[in-house]
C-alpha cells in the first residue's frame, strides 16, 4: 500500500489549505476596494449590465468635464463684454453731456479718454482662456485685433484709421472745402447750386423748399444733380429757402437761409436787394458762407463717420474701401484697399455663418451648444469703431472746432445708442447667457443621473463591509483549525501508530 505524505501538495488537506488562502486574499481585496470582483467576469450574469452603466457614467463625466471647459470660457467672454459694454457707455455719457462745453480742454480730455478707452477694449477682445483667444472666432491661436498704434496711426505702407478719415475728408470737402458743390449764377438774377460729379462724396442735394415770394425754384434734378433759385423782384421779409442735403454717413442736414431787410444781415440770411439781380448776389454770398461753415462741422463729421464706416467694416478677406486717390479733393470713386497698403483691424477668422457657431460642444448626448465669438460682431464693432473715431478726430485743433465737435458727438452718441433691430454687446452676452443656463441644467441632470447609476452599479459591483468582515473572521477560525489538524497529523509516525 502507498501512502501519501501529508506535505504532499496533492494532499486533500493542503489544497484546502490553498484554497482557503485564496479566498481569505480574495476577502482581503474586497474589504480594501470595496468591489466585489477585480474582473467583469467574476461578476457572473450581471457582467454586462456592469459594462454598461460604467459606460454610461464615462460620457457623463465627459459631459461634467466639457462643461467645465465652456463654463470658464463663456465667464472669460461675459466678463469681457461687461467691460465692453461700460466702455460703450462711459463715452456715450460723455458725448451726450457735450464734454466740449468745457472748451478745448473739454474736447482734448474727451479724446484722450477715448483713446486710453479704445486700448482697453482692443485689450478686452484680445483676451485668452484656456483654448486660446475668445474673440477670433475658429481662430483661436491668432489675436483678435491689431494694436492700438497699428489701427490708429497705421503700420509704415499701411494706413490706419486716422490716414482714412484724411483722405475720405479731402473727397467729401473738396477743394474749395464747399462739400464738393457748385455755386454759380446761369443768369444776373438766378443762383444755381449742383453737385460736381456723380460720386458718393460730398453733400448730395435731396430736396428743396422755399416760401420766398417772387422766386422761381427749379429742382433739383438731373445727374449730377443740380437746382436753381430765379429772382423776378424783391422777395419777402422773414422768407425762406432750405435745402437738405444728404451726407455720406447716411444722415440729413437743412441749409436754410431766410431774406432779410435788415443791415447787414445775421448768420444763415441774405439781403433783400434793390434789384432781383442784387438780391440774387446776395443769396450766393450767403449760400457759399453757410455751405462752407455746414462743411466744415457737419460734412466733415459725417465723413470721418463714414471713413470709420469703411475703416471697421473690414477683414482680412474683405479690405476696406478707400477714395481712389490722389488727388482725392477730386476724387469721384472708391476703390478697395489691400492687406499691404491698409490695416486690417480684426486679424481673427472672420468666415461666412454665425459667429456662434465657430465654437460648439456636446454637453449631452442630445444637445450640442454654440458659444463662440468674434471681435467684428456688429455689437461688439460698433463699440470699438464709434470710440476709435472719437481717438482719431482732433476736434480741438480744427477752425470750426465747435461745429465739427457737436456734429461728430451728436452722430457717436445716436451710434452708441445703437439703432433698434440691430445687435448689440448685450444681446451678444444675452446668446451666450442662453448657453449658461442649458450648460447648467444639463449639469444638474447629469448629477442625478450619475448618482442613480452609481448606486445602481454599486449594488452590482459593490460589497458590505460588514459582510465581509464576518466572512473573513469565519474563514480565518477555519484556517486555523485546518492548520492545527495539519500540524498534528504531520506529528504521526508508523512507530507512534504501532505503539
Amino acid at each position: 500500500m502507498a501512502i501519501n505524505s501529508i506535505g504532499s501538495a496533492t494532499s486533500p488537506i493542503i489544497r484546502s489549505l490553498i484554497d482557503m488562502r485564496a479566498q481569505f486574499d480574495d476577502l482581503q481585496r474586497q474589504l480594501s476596494t470595496g468591489q466585489k470582483s477585480a474582473t467583469y467576469a467574476g461578476l457572473g450574469p450581471n457582467r454586462g449590465l456592469a459594462v454598461d452603466l460604467n459606460t454610461q457614467l464615462s460620457a457623463i463625466a465627459g459631459f461634467g468635464s466639457t462643461i467645465d471647459t465652456v463654463t470658464t470660457r463663456i465667464n472669460l467672454a461675459q466678463n469681457a463684454l461687461s467691460a465692453i459694454s461700460d466702455i460703450g457707455n462711459s463715452i456715450r455719457s460723455s458725448v451726450v453731456q457735450g464734454s466740449s462745453s468745457a472748451g478745448l480742454a473739454g474736447a482734448n480730455i474727451t479724446q484722450v479718454n477715448a483713446q486710453s478707452s479704445v486700448q482697453q477694449l482692443l485689450a478686452l477682445l484680445n483676451t485668452q482662456g484656456a483654448n486660446g483667444y475668445l474673440f477670433s472666432g475658429r481662430a483661436t491661436d491668432q489675436s483678435a485685433v491689431d494694436t492700438y498704434d497699428h489701427i490708429i496711426n497705421g503700420d509704415g505702407p499701411r494706413a490706419g484709421l486716422k490716414q482714412l478719415i484724411s483722405e475720405r475728408g479731402q473727397a467729401d470737402l473738396g477743394a474749395d472745402g464747399l462739400g464738393r458743390l457748385l455755386i454759380g449764377a446761369p443768369t444776373a438774377t438766378s443762383v444755381s447750386l449742383s453737385e460736381d460729379a456723380v460720386s458718393p462724396f460730398g453733400f448730395k442735394l435731396a430736396s428743396v423748399t422755399s416760401t420766398l415770394a417772387n422766386a422761381t425754384i427749379t429742382g433739383p434734378s438731373g445727374a449730377p444733380a443740380s437746382l436753381s433759385v430765379d429772382f423776378s423782384a424783391a422777395p419777402n421779409d422773414g422768407g425762406s429757402l432750405t435745402v437738405r442735403l444728404n451726407m455720406p454717413d447716411g444722415t440729413s442736414e437743412n441749409l436754410t437761409l431766410t431774406a432779410t431787410s435788415q443791415s447787414p444781415p445775421g448768420p444763415n440770411q441774405f439781403s433783400i436787394g434793390a434789384t432781383p439781380a442784387a438780391t440774387a448776389a446776395n443769396l450766393k454770398s450767403a449760400l457759399t458762407a453757410a455751405l462752407g461753415t455746414l462743411a466744415g462741422g457737419a460734412l466733415k463729421a459725417a465723413s470721418a463717420v463714414q471713413a470709420s464706416n469703411e475703416f471697421f467694416d473690414a477683414d482680412l478677406a474683405n479690405p476696406p474701401q478707400r477714395v481712389d486717390g490722389p488727388p482725392f479733393d477730386t476724387a469721384t470713386s472708391l476703390i478697395a484697399g489691400t492687406s499691404a497698403n491698409t490695416v486690417i483691424w480684426y486679424t481673427g477668422e472672420a468666415g461666412a455663418g454665425s459667429a456662434r457657431d465657430t465654437a460648439t460642444a456636446r454637453i449631452d448626448s442630445s444637445l450640442v451648444v454654440s458659444y463662440g465669438t468674434r471681435a467684428n460682431e456688429q455689437g461688439v464693432r460698433s463699440v470699438v469703431q464709434n470710440v476709435a473715431t472719437l481717438a482719431a478726430v482732433n476736434t480741438s485743433s480744427d477752425p470750426n472746432a465747435a461745429d465739427l465737435t457737436a456734429a461728430l458727438y451728436q452722430r457717436l452718441a445716436v451710434n452708441l445708442a445703437g439703432a433698434p433691430g440691430t445687435q448689440s454687446v448685450n444681446d451678444i452676452a444675452a446668446d451666450l447667457a442662453g448657453v449658461q443656463t442649458s450648460m447648467k441644467a444639463a449639469k444638474a441632470t447629469h448629477q442625478q443621473t450619475s448618482a442613480t447609476l452609481t448606486d445602481f452599479l454599486q449594488q452590482i459591483q459593490g460589497v458590505s463591509n460588514e459582510q465581509v468582515g464576518a466572512e473573513l473572521l469565519a474563514l480565518q477560525t477555519r484556517m486555523q483549525a485546518a492548520l492545527q489538524t495539519t500540524a498534528m497529523l504531520s506529528q504521526i509516525s508508523l512507530v507512534n501508530y504501532l505503539k
